[in-house]
C-alpha cells in the first residue's frame, strides 16, 4: 500500500451501505467537480454508469469483451478508458500503517557488477544495462536525491500534467521509502487506494555516497509511453530536486491551502519549459 495519506482536497467519502447505482451516480459527480480531465471520458462514463454500476466501480474493462478489438498505446496516444479505470486487487491491509521499506539494489541486478568500479563506470554500466530494456533510467547527483527527499517530507503527494492528444492529464504521485508511485487521477477518484499505478520510480542509494543515485522507472504501457515516463520523472526533478520558487510555491499551495490550488498553474509551468527547450 502506498497511497496512505492525502491532503483534504483528494478525500472523498462514500457510505458503506449505498448502492452500487447511488455511488456510480456520487462517483460520477466527483469526477465532474474534481477532475479537469473528466470532459475526456465523459460519454463512455455515463454509458458504463448506466449499464452496470457494479462493473463501473470495479473492473470496467470487461465490459470491453466482445467489442472492437482495442487499439495498442502506438496506434492510439490518447489511451483507452476502460484501461485507466482498471483497479488492482484489494490489499490484505489497506490501513496497515508499518513503515515501508526501501527497495535495494542487488534485487534487480548483480551488484557485483558494480563493485570496485569508479563513478563514471558505475554510470555507465548502470545506463547500458537498461538500454534494451522498457524502463526509464538515469543517474543523479546525491545532493539533488537529498534535496528531493527533504521537499518530499513537507509534499508526500502532488499531481502533474503529461501533454495527451487532446489536451493534458493529470497523473498524482506520492512518495514512500526510496519509491515514488505514480497513478491517473482519474483512476484514483474511481477506485480510492486500489488505483494500480502507471509509473513507479525507486531511487537505490548503495552509492549515494560515491555522490550518485540510480533512478530506475517502470511504467505501464497500456497507459504511458516511454515519452511519457520520462516526461514525469523531469517534472518530478524539477518540483523536487531544483530551486525553483514557483514550483515550490505550487508544491506549498496544493499541500497547505488545495482550496486555491489550480491545475492550469501546473500546465503553465509545463509549456514554459517546453518553450525554453
Amino acid at each position: 500500500m502506498f497511497l496512505r495519506k492525502f491532503p483534504q482536497f483528494w478525500r472523498f467519502t462514500r457510505g458503506i451501505s449505498m448502492s452500487a447505482s447511488a455511488r456510480a451516480k456520487e462517483a460520477v459527480e466527483e469526477l465532474k467537480q474534481k477532475n479537469p480531465y473528466y470532459e475526456k471520458y465523459a460519454e463512455k462514463i455515463a454509458k458504463l454508469q448506466k449499464t452496470s454500476p457494479e462493473e463501473f466501480l470495479s473492473r470496467v474493462d470487461t465490459l470491453e469483451k466482445g467489442k472492437k478489438p482495442q487499439k495498442s498505446h502506438k496506434d492510439d496516444p490518447s489511451r483507452n478508458y476502460s484501461e485507466l479505470l482498471r483497479p488492482k486487487e484489494s490489499l490484505e491491509c489497506p490501513d496497515q500503517k508499518a513503515e515501508i521499506p526501501n527497495k535495494k539494489l542487488e534485487d534487480i541486478m548483480k551488484t557485483e557488477l558494480l563493485e570496485g568500479k569508479t563513478v563514471d563506470e558505475i554510470r555507465a554500466i548502470w545506463l547500458e544495462y537498461h538500454k534494451t530494456k522498457d524502463v526509464i533510467a538515469a543517474v543523479i547527483p546525491t545532493e539533488q536525491y537529498k534535496l528531493q527527499q527533504n521537499r518530499a517530507k513537507a509534499h508526500p503527494v502532488f499531481v502533474l500534467p503529461i501533454p495527451r492528444s487532446e489536451g493534458f492529464e493529470f497523473i498524482m504521485l506520492q512518495f514512500a521509502a526510496n519509491s515514488v508511485h505514480f497513478t491517473p487521477l482519474l483512476c484514483y477518484q474511481v477506485h480510492k487506494e486500489n488505483a494500480p499505478e502507471c509509473l513507479n520510480i525507486v531511487h537505490y542509494t548503495e552509492y549515494q555516497d560515491k555522490g550518485i543515485v540510480l533512478m530506475r522507472g517502470e511504467y505501464d504501457s497500456q497507459v504511458l509511453n516511454a515519452q511519457e515516463a520520462q516526461c514525469l520523472a523531469n517534472q518530478l526533478q524539477l518540483y523536487y530536486g531544483q530551486y525553483s520558487q514557483s514550483k515550490l510555491q505550487l508544491l506549498q499551495t496544493f499541500t497547505n491551502t488545495p482550496e486555491s490550488f489550480k491545475h492550469m498553474d501546473v500546465i503553465a509551468e509545463l509549456e514554459n519549459l517546453k518553450i525554453t527547450t
